[in-house]
């Protein structure tokens, strides 16, 4: 009888660990998405998108036609010391080169298409000092381009351009011909000031060139670099998702901070960790009222449990970078007020995404955009108008842009929009503490600022910005950040989780308080 009910509370106990295993609930996994692997291409696969890329911008260019394009000059930062090196982006586009002093040249004749890199030859003294330099061999290598000329001729090549004679290589006894038009980078105007600065020695060298017919290589490039391959996409994924762990383990860890520059070295220290180049754009981390200045960048303010956090960081790498915008409570728990204007900036961004797909319009989506914040700011009664003016007291940028190689990436607004296209959905709200003490004494305002006065003591210094990178697909959009929590239940979820796991780390984010 003993041995029975041994055997029964065997079984019995038995039983309920293969019932336990069966059925139970996996656990959760962790809640910060650790970055995916960098995506890896064959020396192959990138010479053949390079290559690619050559041959579309030699197919818009004019017969008996030469393009050049020059490496960037190096920046000063102070005195003696540089920025770090940053590669002209078309330059990359079309060689995957980052060296400085390299010169890239491209024919077109007829149906005759022929590349040329002129290239520092590896000096022992210039790698002792900064570093390895390319080989000819290397250089091949990675762009495919078959034919180097040393920039010690250079300058007689330019010579010969002027003069609109034809080139002859000391070197190899390369030749290029004589041709009646040059594309250059240049700057679209002399208003254009950011071009003047990036494209002086383009622009300088055109006065050279006289009565040369000189066209701008710009729109071929802002035309082309729309729409993104395959093998962009994957790069610039890459990017988005080292942001994507940057914005989880800062909102993680933002109960442990005292001031915005701690947060922010979260970021960075996330960004090197996972290889990014260096950020895309200065990383804008903002508390409480700090959160309603757009392009806020001197992270010197407190972190307050109550405040909301406005975080817009980007990591770049291989020369794409991702623009992703997040704004938390620090306490993790939305108050109603946050909650209230955090979810018209919400449904504006969900609007948007509904209505993109091939051959939407960006005006149209900022309009969407435009309609659904003015309708919440009315109904909160921070407007008295729907009068498509008022609202930008409030909301007073544009939707987004283009993303890709530059965070406001090139290419034409008024293009359809159309699969392989990405742009940054990003409408917000800004409630600046002395927004009604700048406006002008005029009836109206008096009137506006009395009737919005009580709404407005409500919600002031809230500011909301939710950015997420969007890639349009043949059916519509893929959010490229999806990862990333966005809803308020989602977020106030992640932060109760995600703190957590910081726990176990803590000695790296010592409590302030």
């Amino acid at each position: 009888m003993k041995k029975a009910i041994i055997w029964i509370i065997i079984a019995a106990f038995l039983l309920s660990g293969l019932s336990a295993a069966v059925f139970s609930q996996p656990s959760a996994g962790p809640a910060i998405r650790v970055t995916p692997q960098a995506p890896r291409f064959t020396d192959a696969e990138r010479q053949a998108e390079l290559a690619k890329r050559r041959a579309a911008v030699a197919e818009k260019m004019e017969d008996n036609s030469v393009l050049i394009l020059l490496s960037a000059e190096p920046k000063i930062y102070s005195n003696s010391v540089d920025y770090v090196f940053r590669q002209e982006n078309n330059f990359v586009y079309l060689t995957g080169l980052k060296q400085k002093g390299a010169v890239f040249v491209m024919t077109k004749s007829g149906d005759a298409v022929s590349e040329y890199l002129f290239l520092p030859r590896r000096n022992p003294v210039s790698e002792t000092w900064d570093g390895k330099m390319y080989s000819d061999d290397e250089a091949r290598n990675i762009s495919g381009l078959k034919t180097i000329i040393p920039t010690t001729e250079r300058a007689a090549f330019f010579d010969a351009l002027k003069a609109k004679e034809a080139f002859t290589a000391k070197a190899g006894g390369v030749e290029i011909g004589a041709f009646e038009t040059v594309y250059m980078l240049l700057p679209l105007s002399p208003n254009d000031g950011n071009a003047m600065r990036e494209f002086r020695q383009e622009n300088e060298f055109r006065k050279e060139l006289g009565e040369r017919n000189v066209l701008n290589a710009r729109p071929i490039f802002a035309q082309i670099r729309l729409v993104k391959s395959p093998y962009e996409l994957k790069l610039m994924q890459h990017a988005i998702d080292i942001s994507t762990e940057a914005h989880m383990r800062s909102m993680a860890m933002v109960h442990h901070a005292k001031w915005e520059y701690e947060v922010q070295a979260e970021v960075e220290y996330t960004f090197r960790r996972r290889n990014a180049d260096y950020w895309g754009y200065p990383s804008i981390v903002g508390c409480g009222q700090n959160a309603t200045t757009l392009h806020y960048q001197i992270p010197k303010g407190e972190v307050k449990s109550g405040d909301l956090l406005l975080m817009d960081v980007g990591a770049e790498y291989e020369h794409y970078t991702a623009d992703i915008t997040r704004t938390f409570p620090v306490n993790g728990k939305f108050s109603k007020e946050q909650a209230e204007i955090y979810q018209i900036v919400y449904d504006a961004q969900e609007a948007v995404a509904k209505m993109t797909k091939p051959g939407v319009r960006f005006a149209a989506l900022q309009a969407e955009a435009a309609r659904v914040i003015e309708d919440g700011l009315f109904r909160l009664g921070l407007v008295t108008a729907k009068d498509g003016q008022q609202f930008r007291r409030w909301y007073m940028h544009g939707l987004g842009h283009w993303l890709g190689m530059n965070v406001h990436d090139v290419g034409d607004y008024g293009t359809p929009l159309a699969p392989g296209m990405v742009f940054t959905n990003e409408p917000g709200i800004y409630i600046r503490p002395d927004a009604l003490e700048w406006l002008p004494d005029t009836p109206e305002n008096r009137d506006f600022i009395a009737k919005v006065k009580p709404a407005f003591d409500k919600y002031k210094s809230i500011g909301v910005r939710i950015e997420d990178d969007m890639l349009v697909t043949a059916t519509g959009v893929e959010w490229m950040n999806k990862a990333l929590p966005r809803s308020i239940g989602d977020i106030e979820s992640f932060m109760a989780r995600a703190s957590k796991e910081m726990n176990y780390t803590a000695s790296l984010f010592p409590s302030r308080r």
